[in-house]
């Protein structure tokens, strides 16, 4: 066929309309509102029910940078707010509006009076990744006719009222984060949902769970120091999380961030640039610090302190060798390969624990 022929050519109208529809529906641009984060307008914080502590879950006192492990629950943004992030989030292009909410000192204040310390977002690469979990609206009521079922079988059996447990796998196992905080957004309706706590490993082993907030509600979490996962849920058609990072604003405390499982699903050269940056940074800070110091001294006439300053050479050092530890040459990254390594803080029963229970 000549191409001059093509335009001569009849398509049917049918043929040209896509016998499909997305899972998930966006709101009609022109339903969405427009201008810049107002925290007047789009937060609506109300405080969790509770906020669970580090020795609550029976960890050592010295475990982790703050006292505080968990919260329950709180209501975080307006409907406005959660509609203007899912339209960014669900289109493919950048997102300033949640960059902003992320960045506002009022947001940040909010997450830092719950969190027990000063907290700044981690960094610019992780303003904030999105977990999306689909199925279609007859996968939805098999699953909860299937729920049903094992209702109706346990009240039979004498042990209705236990609490939903998920014969499939979890969305995510046993893990622990990267990062020091996190905060868990949700920006789905999940009314009818069942199931979706997120599970946490205590410090003699139990569990207990966390149930996952509402549309706008947010959670927060030491998940760089307590090993946690999140549970299948069942009732919905669509799950969307917003998970935000954050490390202490003080230079002086301790960034035991790790890029083990962030690392293989990255870009690793803005990955690098901006941890490199950020850790250069609180180094800086430092370095001027203890110069100050030593200024100070000669100032007034005071001996060097040798001991301390050595012991500051040596933290410093380990720094350093943390840091470059952390950012693996590209050409030894298995891109989507992710092991136990970011579990350094556990003991190797536990490690070998965890990969007994994957097996």
């Amino acid at each position: 066929m000549d191409i001059s022929d093509i335009s001569d050519i009849s398509i049917p109208v049918a043929a040209m309309t896509p016998h499909w529809k997305p899972i998930i529906d966006s709101i009609p641009s022109d339903q969405v509102a427009t201008g810049d984060f107002d925290p007047d307008q789009h937060l609506q914080y109300e405080p969790p029910a509770r906020v669970h502590t580090m020795k609550d879950l029976n960890l050592p006192e010295n475990t982790g940078i703050s006292a505080v492990a968990v919260s329950e629950p709180f209501r975080l943004f307006t409907t406005e707010a959660v509609h203007r992030m899912r339209a960014e989030v669900l289109s493919q292009e950048y997102a300033p509006f949640v960059y902003d909410t992320w960045k506002s000192p009022a947001t940040l204040s909010i997450i830092s009076k719950l969190a027990g310390l000063d907290l700044v977002t981690e960094m610019d690469f992780e303003i904030a990744h999105i977990n999306i979990s689909v199925r279609s609206e007859e996968e939805k009521k098999q699953q909860v006719a299937a729920f049903a079922e094992k209702q109706a079988f346990d009240e039979d059996e004498g042990i209705a009222g236990c609490p939903y447990e998920p014969e499939e796998k979890p969305i995510v196992d046993w893990h622990t984060d990267a990062y020091p905080f996190v905060c868990v957004t949700m920006l789905s309706d999940c009314t009818s949902m069942i199931g979706g706590e997120t599970a946490l490993r205590t410090g003699n082993g139990e569990i207990v769970k966390v149930r996952g907030p509402q549309m706008g509600c947010a959670v927060i979490l030491q998940g760089r120091y307590i090993e946690h996962q999140a549970l299948r849920a069942l009732g919905t058609t669509e799950r969307i999380t917003m998970v935000t990072s954050f490390r202490p604003r003080s230079p002086n405390l301790p960034d035991d961030t790790v890029l083990t499982t962030v690392r293989p699903i990255s870009n690793l050269s803005e990955l690098y640039s901006q941890y490199s940056e950020y850790r250069l940074e609180i180094l800086e800070e430092r370095v001027r610090t203890q110069l100050r110091v030593l200024r100070e001294n000669k100032r007034g006439g005071k001996k060097v302190n040798v001991k301390a300053l050595k012991e500051f050479i040596r933290a410093q050092t380990d720094f350093l060798a943390h840091m470059e530890h952390e950012m693996v040459d590209e050409e030894l990254v298995t891109m989507g390969n992710i092991d136990d390594s970011h579990l350094h803080h556990f003991s190797q029963d536990d490690v070998v624990a965890k990969r007994k229970r994957a097996a």
